[in-house]
């Protein structure tokens, strides 16, 4: 099956493009901008297309006959140009479930769902580097990069699939895992769920089509890694490794398994260090923010560091509406705060877009927080922060990350 995917730089979309070229699908796709993924896409002899996806590409690989299933991130609006050129071609047309599934079907992998609206990433990452660590195969899909294996990987000697269960566009109730992992559930993407209650029964739905459920586990006591949350994630990740230590017969006990996940190294953009005291993270919601500045605190305080510098890019300007009136105690534990211009997706056409300062006003601590841009006087003051022994902690849910490595990163 020859398989294009549009928005193939996006992680999870590039993590399925891995996943599936290893599968021995043929792969190629195309994205408006390069992102953390592209190198390992091209690394792995995908054929890549970034630029403006006005669908000559798209054509060019039709009619050379390399594609006959067009996979599709759900960024994309209806009027996509290369959305709109594959219906015309009578190419087929989905999502990335239904290739999960197919790949399910035909090889009879069992599926360990992550699901949750914090915490999935991380919780994801931990079982598979507790897996590899542990000598159990697995295949995965991530929805973020990471530092010790491949975002996607397929191995065919694995019995379970790993994969990162989004919510949103209600993407995780098209499967039926054999364990749904199920971290923190708040409320998120209301253009999606109207009410808390519909979010709630989403959740509730991926738990009735899951023949087992983890959740609400209190062993994070067990862990030394810094923060509650990590913590939190660690003990799911834990329960998870012995249901499937358990199913295909590998021992390692409990004690072995906690020692691995002490060891765990981090997902990318999530409390990632990028550069000498240096950090982004993907915190984008309230919770999150919070969740994060607490992971800080602790790394400030074992490094012996000065204080906390904190660059903010919220991701989308419509969930700015719904969530700036939480912004108030986030950033209690920062001494400065660099705001930046939202990063816009999926937005609504029209809407104002809400300007940095006006966001500040909803800080209880607004006097800490001025607007920015990605730009060498944000770099320049940064900098000084830095030389003054802070920790500089990056919260984006957007490009911004690839500004801060470029900036900031080891090979700056």
């Amino acid at each position: 099956m020859k398989v294009y995917i549009s928005g193939i730089s996006g992680t999870a979309m590039g993590a399925l493009a891995l996943f599936i070229k290893q599968a021995g699908f043929e792969v190629s796709g195309s994205d408006m901008r390069p992102g953390a993924i592209t190198p390992a896409l091209k690394k792995a002899g995908i054929d890549v297309f970034i630029g403006e996806q006005d669908g000559s590409f798209l054509q060019k690989k039709f009619d050379a006959g390399e594609v006959e299933w067009f996979l599709y991130t759900s960024a994309l609006r209806d009027d996509h140009k290369e959305l709109v050129l594959a219906k015309k071609l009578g190419l087929k047309i989905s999502k990335r479930d239904e290739m999960i599934n197919l790949v399910l079907r035909e090889t009879g992998m069992k599926m360990v769902g992550v699901a949750g609206t914090h915490g999935k990433s991380t919780t994801t990452a931990m079982i598979i580097w507790a897996c590899l660590k542990l000598g159990v195969p697995i295949s995965w899909l991530e929805g973020t990069t990471l530092g010790f294996a491949p975002a996607g990987n397929f191995d065919k000697k694995s019995r379970f699939l790993i994969y990162e269960a989004d919510e949103f566009d209600r993407n995780f109730l098209h499967f039926h895992p054999w364990l749904a992992v199920i971290t923190v559930v708040d409320y998120d993407h209301k253009e999606i769920y109207p009410t808390k209650e519909n979010y709630d029964e989403a959740f509730e739905q991926f738990r009735r089509q899951s023949e087992n459920v983890v959740e609400n586990v209190s062993s994070e006591n067990l862990f030394s890694l810094a923060g509650l949350v990590r913590k939190k994630d660690a003990a799911l990740a834990l329960e998870a490794v012995k249901k499937i230590q358990a199913e295909v017969g590998i021992e390692n006990s409990e004690e072995k398994i906690i020692d691995v996940l002490n060891q765990f190294p981090g997902a990318g953009r999530r409390f990632e260090r990028v550069g000498e005291n240096v950090y982004s993270d993907y915190a984008h919601l309230p919770e999150e923010i919070k969740a994060t500045m607490d992971i800080a605190k602790e790394e400030i305080e074992r490094l012996g560091l000065k204080g906390l510098v904190v660059l903010y890019e919220p991701l989308q300007n419509r969930r700015q509406y719904n969530i700036r009136d939480q912004y108030g105690d986030c950033f209690l534990e920062a001494a400065k705060l660099f705001w930046l211009p939202s990063f816009l997706l999926r937005e609504e056409p029209g809407q104002r877009v809400i300007p940095p300062a006006e966001l500040i006003e909803y800080m209880d601590n607004k006097e800490i927080a001025e607007p920015a841009e990605m730009n060498n006087e944000l770099v320049e003051k940064v900098k000084k922060y830095q030389e003054e022994g802070y920790l500089i902690l990056l919260m984006s849910g957007g490009d911004a990350d690839v500004w801060l490595r470029k900036s900031f990163g080891r090979d700056a």
